[in-house]
């Protein structure tokens, strides 16, 4: 029974088993060396290539019939009807706020859903040991895994798509999406090909990202993407992830040096001449520190946390003006906290308009009394995703094809998403920030 909601949610927990199978095969292989010093005599040579090739036919024979008796397996097992009893994926040393926050995400979707006839079976896992253990233990033609989270676990799981199961897992390495594999997580890929593609031809992109894991995959995706927008990339920078020298980084990207040089010169001009004109500009331009002819006209800022927040106010600081260079995010920036940033007023970044995820973190918030994880809305669109598969009565070959088929979109609290190359997509808008709010704008 629920704690907080007046169903009996099927949801059986086992957090604590270990299972050990120990296996010993052992095959010994003799093999006789040929020495080929010695002749054949004719005969025995002719009989004996006759033997090979009679062998030959045998054998070809045998993969034939073995193949044939594959193929006739893998047919019965595409027409499998899904296992009613679906596995739930956690390890150990997962955050435990998430962990029990996706837990109530599958109670609260089966709910508020209607999800009938399905089980979930919570497993805990410590170590990658176990949870090979525990999905040997619930192997099932048809059956269907929710999880793992982190990357290192679902490493494991390529090892067992033969078995006609389907693993839906939370990481954020998409290398590991392959297979019976499927990943949702907010991918910057997706979100990158968004935002470029908004920008018109006369945009020219700089990037600033920082020298961590996140700012070196976006450094890496750009290059890819940027040809298939009408923008151009321009110029980048990247400054140390703890940020020591990211003030420089900002200086070489705006050239702000040189733009400072080259103001300077400008007013040593105009203060020479005595003309109400020359006045008026000189008056003008002691308002700046720099020059406002960027090279760019958006700026990308690939960061996120509380480092987004000390970076963002040091480019209007060195004279990037944000009234001027369209400042850019990833979909990281998708967060309240960043909304009442002075320097990020008019930043646009890629997302959904949080209207339509609003009823699920108040129905949330209602029910369990905290907030709403921005990441909690993945297991909630995978229930329902789920939900669809098991009401269409689908076989396991079905299924399939609707996860490969990019065409087929599914109404998700995050937009609609579909999967492309077993990793969840989804339609984007271009949203802006502006007093403490974002605002669709495309």
């Amino acid at each position: 029974m629920s704690s907080k909601l007046p169903i009996g949610v099927a949801t059986i927990e086992r957090p604590f088993v270990i299972l050990f199978i120990l296996s010993l095969f052992i095959f010994i292989i003799s093999c006789t060396p040929v020495n080929l010093s010695k002749q054949v005599p004719k005969k025995t040579q002719e009989d004996t290539t006759s033997e090979i090739i009679v062998s030959n036919k045998t054998k070809n024979k045998t993969i034939e019939k073995k193949d044939d008796r594959q193929d006739k397996e893998d047919k019965i097992l595409d027409n499998v009807v899904l296992d009613k009893t679906i596995i739930v994926l956690f390890a150990k040393d997962d955050d435990s706020i998430t962990t029990k926050q996706f837990l109530n995400i599958f109670e609260l979707g089966i709910y508020n859903l209607g999800v009938e006839n399905i089980n979930l079976k919570v497993e805990f896992f410590g170590n990658n040991k176990e949870l090979q253990s525990i999905i040997e233990t619930n192997f099932s033609p048809g059956r269907i895994f929710l999880g793992p989270i982190q990357s290192k676990y679902t490493k494991t799981l390529n090892n067992y798509c033969n078995k006609k199961v389907i693993f839906f897992s939370f990481s954020s390495k998409s290398s590991l999406a392959k297979n019976c594999i499927y990943l949702l997580n907010f991918f910057p890929k997706n979100e990158l090909s968004q935002l470029l593609l908004y920008l018109n031809d006369d945009a020219k992109v700089a990037l600033l990202y920082p020298e961590n894991e996140y700012g070196y995959l976006i450094n890496s995706l750009i290059d890819d993407i940027i040809f298939e927008s009408p923008a151009i990339l321009v110029n980048r920078s990247s400054y140390k992830n703890d940020l020591s020298n990211v003030r420089e980084s900002i200086k070489e990207l705006g050239k702000y040096e040189l733009r400072k040089y080259e103001l300077n010169r400008q007013k040593q001009i105009l203060s020479s001449k005595k003309d109400e004109k020359s006045k008026k500009r000189l008056k003008k331009l002691d308002r700046f520190k720099t020059t406002t002819d960027y090279d760019f006209t958006h700026i990308l800022i690939a960061d996120y946390g509380l480092n987004l927040l000390q970076v963002a106010p040091l480019l209007p600081y060195y004279d990037i003006d944000p009234d001027i260079v369209q400042f850019m995010g990833t979909g990281v920036v998708d967060d309240k906290t960043f909304f009442y940033e002075p320097s990020l007023q008019g930043a646009i970044f890629p997302g959904v308009p949080v209207s339509r995820r609003i009823n699920l973190i108040n129905n949330y918030k209602e029910v369990y009394e905290e907030e709403l994880l921005r990441i909690s809305t993945l297991p909630y669109d995978l229930i329902g995703l789920i939900n669809y598969i098991y009401k269409k009565e689908y076989k396991f070959s079905d299924v399939i094809k609707l996860l490969n088929n990019s065409n087929k979109k599914f109404d998700g609290a995050d937009g609609n998403f579909y999967f492309k190359n077993n990793i969840i997509e989804r339609e984007l808008d271009i949203l802006k920030i502006k007093n403490g709010n974002s605002f669709v704008i495309n």
